[in-house]
């Protein structure tokens, strides 16, 4: 794996994801506290690649610190509670790339929302005229803006296996009525008030994932990464409206550059192809200039 966790004083490193590095308190201390690291790794299919993205790790936590201080009501909506440990400094040597945070009871449900059909969402429109079982009208196109979002939740499946898309009546078997209405009107809610913030950037918000976990108090928390280019899929707002093609419609702040490479490059078999540079830089630009456009 690129960009190994590294040692670091004072925190012992328990996991490590296909991006994220996490740490515990070395003395054993078991007071709530974590480290999660974002590392510059770079993963698309379920596979992490080769090279890693400079300087990826630092940008998508400084987009993420920026989303949770707007979700907590900087921009006047109601407060989001998020797994930030106010106060706190992460360790010199993680170069802003660290987050200390609570320790949360994470819930098994990667919470989808989708603003415009694209991905595999269009993939299965064009089957069934659905996007993860939910009916859809006729008529819509790649690239296109659903009639309102919708919630398609996944099962979030042990590292190294898929994530598996389910419905909401499988949610509620995993989580609870109660819960799983929680997640679906919260993950909504952040949706519609990101999107707006990044329409006023000249920026679409195509869709996005969050994660969730409960604080001591059973408290719905927002935890891991917000809104940032690996989680989500950013589009030029002028450009959707102007280009003559799905594919010049959504002119990409994200991943998919990454992705598009691999798809045409790579048949899921084995191990995946080395990323050229060429790739690596276009995609460590677009990390920089989503940032520049939703924080400036």
């Amino acid at each position: 794996m690129t960009d190994a966790a590294i040692p670091l004083p004072g925190w012992t490193h328990v996991y490590s994801g296909k991006v994220r590095d996490l740490y515990r308190p070395a003395d054993g201390a078991d007071d709530g506290r974590l480290l999660v690291v974002a590392s510059d790794r770079v993963s698309a299919f379920d596979h992490v690649l080769e090279p890693a993205i400079p300087g990826k790790g630092a940008l998508l936590t400084a987009l993420s610190l920026w989303w949770f201080d707007q979700l907590a009501g900087a921009d006047g909506g109601r407060a989001v509670a998020n797994h930030l440990l106010p106060g706190q400094t992460p360790p010199a040597e993680t170069e802003g790339r660290g987050m200390v945070v609570q320790s949360l009871e994470m819930l098994p449900i990667e919470c989808v929302v989708r603003g415009y059909l694209t991905g595999s969402g269009w993939v299965e429109y064009q089957a069934d005229g659905t996007v993860c079982g939910i009916p859809l009208p006729a008529g819509l196109g790649n690239g296109d803006r659903l009639p309102e979002p919708i919630f398609t939740p996944a099962y979030k499946a042990p590292l190294g296996e898929h994530d598996e898309n389910i419905s909401f009546e499988r949610t509620v078997e995993l989580v609870g009525a109660e819960r799983a209405a929680q997640l679906r009107d919260a993950s909504l809610e952040i949706y519609r008030r990101a999107a707006a913030l990044a329409e006023a950037k000249g920026l679409i918000l195509a869709d996005t994932k969050f994660e969730f976990g409960l604080d001591a108090d059973g408290v719905l928390t927002l935890a891991d990464e917000v809104l940032t280019s690996d989680s989500s899929r950013y589009w030029d707002a002028e450009t959707w409206r102007t280009g003559e093609s799905p594919a010049a419609r959504m002119a990409s702040f994200d991943k998919q550059i990454v992705r598009d490479w691999l798809a045409a490059n790579w048949d899921k078999q084995g191990t995946p192809p080395v990323v050229p540079d060429e790739i690596v830089a276009q995609t460590a630009a677009k990390y920089r200039e989503l940032l520049r456009r939703l924080t400036s």
